[in-house]
């Protein structure tokens, strides 16, 4: 897995190994720490991070730039592959890139500026740039489908976009009422993509149907402060993860009637009903995800604890099969490894 760092004088990103005979007994508990394979120096914060395949990672900097980096793995070693400076950008400033998406080879990233841009990992050039996107800063990007993206915003909307469309009007917008509390994080269900949860300022953890109207389905009282990251299981999407600046990483599992036990560690909480449950508009029943049920005996999701015990700032996290990753103000580097696939 790959780590980056923010507010240091000299950034780094670095690629750390897990290591497969790591695992003793049927505790699946691991023996020994992560290990560093390597490092390279990074020009400004990093502020995202995405695998765009197996050997290259692109990275969001503060600089504005977007980098592209290639993991050598005869010499473990990384190099600079390409770089687009001042890809974000202020008429007489850099501006900070905040987010990236990769569907290898395409790359999108989004800005402070209110820019979106397309790239192609195998072009030098920028494909597409989508001027006054936004008026306010964008946080966050998913792909919906191949064509099209969404994007989060510091005014509460959420905005999708159609690349086949040659203007730059998104193709819909949706918003929370009342307050234009920021959305910090988006992650689109990847096996319905409809489907999408944000979360935000005021540490709302809120799930969307995006053919439904232009307001969440539900509304999660999740955290106490700042909803960082959201991340879908990928595999067993009916298991969500966040983290939050209130130093918590929560695993969300949509319940059922079954008595399976839960496969995580830490203390199970009390189910959280969602505030605001609306059953959906037809079709076949039997193809609705759990996380859109509107019957609220079914619309209970269970929470546990994925950390021991309270951290400072969790600022991101990742999971791929049974692997769960994040990392802390605290510059200390969680791994669990008993997440359900």
């Amino acid at each position: 897995f790959a780590v980056c760092s923010f507010f240091h004088t000299d950034n780094k990103i670095s690629i750390w190994s897990i290591g497969e005979n790591g695992i003793s007994g049927l505790d699946n508990e691991f023996e020994g720490d992560p290990q560093l394979v390597c490092e390279h120096k990074h020009n400004g914060d990093v502020l995202d991070l995405q695998f765009l395949d197996q050997d290259r990672i692109v990275t969001a900097s503060s600089t504005g730039a977007v980098i592209i980096f290639r993991h050598h793995h005869n010499s473990q070693t990384l190099s600079v592959s390409q770089l687009w400076e001042r890809a974000h950008h202020y008429p007489c400033d850099n501006a900070p890139c905040t987010g990236i998406v990769c569907n290898s080879p395409e790359i999108v990233t989004v800005g402070e500026d209110g820019r979106i841009i397309l790239f192609r990992a195998d072009q030098e050039g920028v494909l597409r740039t989508i001027e006054n996107a936004d008026s306010s800063t964008i946080h966050d990007v998913t792909f919906l489908r191949t064509t099209e993206i969404l994007t989060v915003n510091s005014i509460g909307q959420l905005k999708i976009w159609d690349f086949r469309q040659q203007g730059n009007e998104p193709s819909q917008i949706l918003s929370l009422t009342g307050d234009r509390v920021p959305l910090h994080c988006v992650d689109r269900h990847p096996n319905q993509q409809h489907i999408v949860a944000t979360g935000g300022q005021d540490g709302m953890l809120c799930i969307w149907d995006v053919r439904q109207g232009n307001m969440p389905f539900s509304l999660m009282e999740a955290h106490s402060a700042e909803m960082w990251e959201v991340h879908f299981h990928p595999s067993n999407p009916d298991h969500l993860f966040s983290c939050s600046e209130d130093g918590s990483l929560l695993h969300w599992e949509t319940s059922s009637n079954s008595d399976t036990p839960s496969f995580l560690q830490g203390g199970r909480n009390t189910s959280i009903v969602s505030r605001s449950a609306i059953a959906p508009a037809g079709g076949n029943q039997s193809l609705i995800s759990s996380w859109l049920t509107g019957d609220s005996s079914k619309g209970r999701l269970e929470t546990t604890h994925m950390l021991p015990s309270q951290t400072l700032s969790v600022n991101s996290l990742d999971v791929l099969g049974q692997c769960l990753v994040c990392g802390t103000d605290g510059e200390a580097i969680y791994v669990n490894r008993r997440v359900p696939i």
